[in-house]
């Protein structure tokens, strides 16, 4: 095995052994947890004494045969008590997590919804109870009700249903602002409708994690409580007591301590490592396990799929080279699926690329591969990607974190959210060129107003103190523009940046590329599903279907002649005429998910045009121009005639 594919061996293993252990530790803690379950039901049972019954002849004894945990100060059998101190661990554990959840979130969604003082008088009080150590308000609210188990888990549920109250307002405040929102107020959803049926769905997943971590920081408190004598009252048994008597007699018999303190450490323990758990699984950063594959199989299936296609011709002002790019994804099922396969393409300095296809084709993921952004689950696992000649793919974070920015920029689609509404937009500019360049806070200032001014923005000084909702959205993606170039990038790469804006401004935006693409000298790669916005900003228009290039041209030739039957759907699909007459063409299906690709021609089953020989894998050819068809020939010959 060469050092190569060992280390990509060595890389390909390493979210297994992440799987291995997460897998591991979910059976431990699960165990521990249903063991706790088993005692606490069962412990009249299991238990081999009356955890009440006293002998004083056999107090303070240490282990033995007959007493496996020894007996504590009035000779009652340690087992016994500890045992039945499983079923007071549960019984707080989902007394005080359930007073919680149920005051906490319920009043959570509904300030968070209302908003106005019903959210400013509870926060208030909210924050005024954190602010005090959380024992310390459980013993004053011990004091109104008195003391005793059931009492105790009460405090406790008022004092923990905090976290619950805050968890599902923020959620609130995040989700009651979204498009679907306002749409079910448009037909008529009642506000207790939108809530349960709408909102409160988006806490579930939060909601589990912080249940578990709840019932952790339950179980620690009531055995405070009961250590204090807040808690259990003796004579019952329960981990809490069992170490206040330890206490006392630590200096005669140290061991009893032992058992109890084991018994509140496995199972917080247990609890916190099952919360963590879940919340790798419902949450965000995600570590899904990779099937293994030796390094000969992983060629083997890239060698049979993608080496068909011709790379680009090598050019001296060449700024990008991608070659052979695969990108993967991990499923829950443990495999790897691809879903960008064999993509090759060059940009020049000062020429534009434009990729263009639907949804769901792999364009933004093109550029964020380019990046090195794609996310969690998602990598690289063959092909080179070369930047102003040199390698991306080998570069450590560290050394990606300089390309980014200085080398290569990337406007984004919705300017609303990829600049951050608390900051000003004049020091979310400032921000990268003091991180980047070095530069002074005055320097850096300078050139936010000049770069502010270049794109078009009028009062760029007082443009430039304006947070983002103070902004039209065509003057919030000026702004996401001189960002990019505020540090003079060879390459950048624009995902869908007109989507979002009217006819007009999309034009006005258009032009400022073309202005400045002019002005600087870079490359450009260009994504978006409209063909007419390609024809206006592009030199080449690379097409991509299902992960995949399926035809590269220079515009006019593709306009006036595509050899590709996905193209030439595209390109009849686009508006005509005023009177919808005739009626304007579309492609029928959707395109396959990752995964679920025919495995010959991947438009063969969305093809007017289908042939047998379209059943087997189909190369992409050319010179000049690329098609990925077995007809391509017979359809330029139907377009010239």
């Amino acid at each position: 095995m060469t050092v190569q594919s060992a280390k990509e061996f060595k890389t390909a293993r390493r979210p297994r052994r992440r799987l291995s252990a997460s897998l591991v530790i979910t059976v431990i803690a699960t165990s521990v947890l249903v063991l706790l379950a088993i005692l606490a039901i069962f412990a009249d049972w299991i238990a081999p004494y009356d955890p009440l019954k006293q002998n004083l002849i056999e107090a303070l004894q240490s282990p033995s045969a007959a007493h496996w945990l020894g007996t504590d100060d009035l000779g009652r059998d340690v087992l016994s008590r500890l045992i039945h101190g499983c079923r007071i661990a549960v019984i707080a554990a989902a007394e005080a997590t359930t007073i919680a959840v149920l005051l906490g979130v319920p009043i959570g969604l509904f300030i968070g919804y209302r908003g106005g003082w019903w959210d400013w008088v509870v926060m208030r009080t909210v924050e005024a109870i954190v602010s005090i150590p959380g024992i310390m308000v459980a013993i004053v609210i011990i004091a109104i009700l008195g003391a005793g188990l059931h009492k105790a888990m009460i405090a406790l549920g008022i004092l923990y249903s905090t976290s619950f109250l805050r968890l599902a307002r923020g959620v609130v405040l995040a989700e009651r602002e979204e498009v679907y929102v306002r749409s079910a107020r448009v037909i008529g959803a009642s506000d207790g409708r939108i809530l349960l049926r709408h909102i409160f769905p988006n806490i579930a997943p939060p909601l589990i994690v912080q249940v578990t971590l709840t019932v952790g920081a339950v179980l620690l408190s009531e055995a405070g409580l009961s250590f204090i004598g807040l808690g259990v009252q003796p004579p019952d048994a329960s981990w809490g007591t069992m170490l206040n008597t330890a206490a006392a007699f630590m200096d005669l018999n140290w061991f009893l301590a032992i058992p109890p303190g084991i018994a509140i450490i496995v199972t917080v323990l247990s609890v916190n490592l099952l919360g963590d758990v879940i919340r790798d699984a419902v949450g965000r950063g995600i570590v899904v396990g990779v099937k293994p594959q030796t390094p000969a199989a992983r060629f083997e299936t890239f060698a049979s799929v993608a080496a068909d296609s011709p790379l680009p011709p090598r050019r001296e002002d060449e700024v990008l080279r991608v070659e052979g790019l695969q990108v993967m994804v991990s499923s829950r099922e443990g495999n790897e699926v691809p879903i960008i396969t064999d993509l090759s393409l060059a940009i020049a300095k000062g020429e534009t690329l434009g990729l263009v296809g639907e949804s769901g084709s792999g364009k933004t993921l093109t550029g964020l591969a380019i990046l090195g952004l794609m996310g969690a689950g998602v990598r690289t696992t063959h092909g080179s990607i070369t930047l102003n000649g040199r390698e991306l793919s080998s570069l450590t974070e560290k050394q990606m974190e300089k390309v980014r920015g200085n080398e290569v920029a990337m406007v984004f689609q919705d300017p609303t959210t990829s600049l951050n509404p608390a900051f000003t937009v004049g020091s979310q500019i400032a921000e990268v060129l003091l991180t980047k360049k070095g530069v002074s806070k005055k320097e850096a200032w300078e050139r936010v107003v000049e770069l502010i001014h270049r794109v078009g923005i009028p009062r760029p000084e007082e443009r430039a103190r304006a947070y983002p909702h103070e902004l039209s959205g065509g003057m919030a993606q000026r702004v996401a523009i001189a960002r990019a170039l505020s540090c003079n990038p060879s390459l950048l790469i624009a995902d869908e940046p007109t989507t979002a804006l009217d006819v007009t401004v999309q034009q006005e935006i258009l032009d400022l590329f073309r202005d400045l693409q002019e002005e600087f000298g870079m490359a450009m790669l260009f994504v978006t599903h409209d063909l007419a916005v390609a024809a206006d900003v592009c030199d080449r228009i690379s097409v991509m279907y299902a992960g995949e290039m399926v035809e590269m041209a220079p515009v006019d030739a593709l306009f006036a002649n595509p050899r590709h039957p996905y193209t030439r759907g595209l390109l009849r699909a686009m508006p005509h005429a005023s009177d919808r007459n005739p009626p304007l063409p579309t492609i029928r299906g959707n395109v396959p998910r990752p995964g679920f690709w025919p495995a010959g021609c991947r438009f063969s089953n969305r093809c007017d045009f289908r042939i047998a020989a379209c059943d087997t894998r189909v190369p992409l050819v050319g010179t000049d121009r690329l098609a990925r068809c077995v007809r391509a020939g017979e359809l330029a010959m139907e377009v010239a005639s």
